[in-house]
C-alpha cells in the first residue's frame, strides 16, 4: 500500500473528527436518509453517464488506488533494456525471441516482436505510440468517472438540503418533525462536500498520477526498443535512457506550482 493514502485519510479524518467531537455533533452528523440520497443519487447519475465497461474498470481501479503494489520504476526498466541491447549486440537480434516468450512487460514484448518481424522503425514507433495513446485515453476515462462523481455529490447534497427545507415548510405545524427535516437539510450538504473532496477527487488525482507514470515508462520503453533495433551499443543506450529519465524528472518538478512570493515588508 502507498503509505501516503492511509496517512492522508488519517490526517483528514482526524481533523474532521476532532472538529465534530469538540463541537459535540458526532451523533447529529450521522443521518442515514441523507447518506442514501447523496451517495445513492451520485452512483445512479454516474451509472447513467458511463457504459458498463468503463464503470467496471473504475471499480477495479479503486483497488489500485488503495493497494498499488510494487509499481515498476525507471531504473529496473533501463537495466532490462540495456541487458537486451547487450544480448542483441553479442548474439544477434534473433536471440531476443526467448525474451519475447516470457511476456513480462507487454509493451516491451510487443515492440520486440515487431522488431523481430523486421518491421521498419517508423512503423514500430507508430504502433507503440498508438498503444500509449489508447492507454492514456483509457486512464483518462476512468479518472473522469470519479471527477463526475465529485461533481454530482455536492449537487445531490444541495438537493437533500432543498428536500429538507420543503419538509420543514410542510411540517411547520408539527414541531416534533421539524428536527428530523432540518437534519436532512444540513447533513446532506456535508455528505456531498465530504464525498467530493475526500473520496472522489483524491481517487481521480492519484489515478492520474499513476497514469502519467505509466505513460513515461512506456515512452522510455519505446526509446529502448528503437535503440535495440538500430543496434546501438549498450553504453549509448544507457546514456540515452538515463538522459530521457532525467529530463522527465526535471519536467515533473517544473510542472509543480511555485510557492507564492512573499510580499516585501
Amino acid at each position: 500500500m502507498d503509505w501516503m493514502t492511509p496517512l492522508g485519510y488519517l490526517i483528514g479524518l482526524g481533523a474532521v473528527g476532532y472538529v465534530l467531537v469538540r463541537g459535540q455533533s458526532v451523533g447529529l452528523i450521522f443521518n442515514l436518509h441523507a447518506m442514501i440520497l447523496v451517495y445513492g443519487g451520485t452512483i445512479g447519475a454516474t451509472l447513467l453517464s458511463y457504459p458498463e465497461n468503463i464503470i467496471m474498470q473504475a471499480i477495479r481501479s479503486v483497488r489500485v488506488f488503495l493497494f498499488p503494489g510494487n509499481r515498476p520504476g525507471a531504473n529496473p526498466i533501463i537495466r532490462e533494456l540495456i541487458r537486451l541491447s547487450d544480448k542483441a549486440r553479442r548474439q544477434g537480434i534473433e536471440s531476443l525471441e526467448e525474451d519475447v516468450r516470457q511476456d513480462r512487460i507487454p509493451l516491451l514484448t510487443n515492440g520486440l516482436r515487431m522488431v523481430l518481424d523486421g518491421l521498419p522503425m517508423e512503423i514500430v514507433r507508430s504502433n507503440l505510440i498508438k498503444e500509449i495513446r489508447f492507454a492514456r485515453d483509457r486512464h483518462a476515462q476512468i479518472a473522469n468517472v470519479f471527477r463526475s462523481m465529485a461533481s454530482y455529490a455536492p449537487i445531490f447534497g444541495l438537493l437533500g438540503t432543498l428536500v429538507g427545507v420543503v419538509q420543514v415548510l410542510v411540517t411547520l405545524t408539527d414541531p416534533k418533525t421539524i428536527g428530523a427535516s432540518m437534519a436532512i437539510a444540513m447533513t446532506a450538504t456535508f455528505y456531498g462536500i465530504f464525498g467530493a473532496n475526500f473520496i472522489f477527487l483524491p481517487i481521480a488525482g492519484k489515478l492520474n498520477v499513476y497514469a502519467q507514470e505509466e505513460v513515461f515508462l512506456a515512452e522510455l520503453i519505446i526509446e529502448g526498443v528503437l535503440a535495440i533495433q538500430q543496434h546501438e551499443v549498450p553504453a549509448l543506450v544507457m546514456r540515452k535512457l538515463q538522459s530521457f529519465a532525467e529530463a522527465h524528472k526535471r519536467d515533473t518538478v517544473q510542472a509543480r506550482p511555485a510557492p507564492p512570493a512573499r510580499r516585501a515588508a
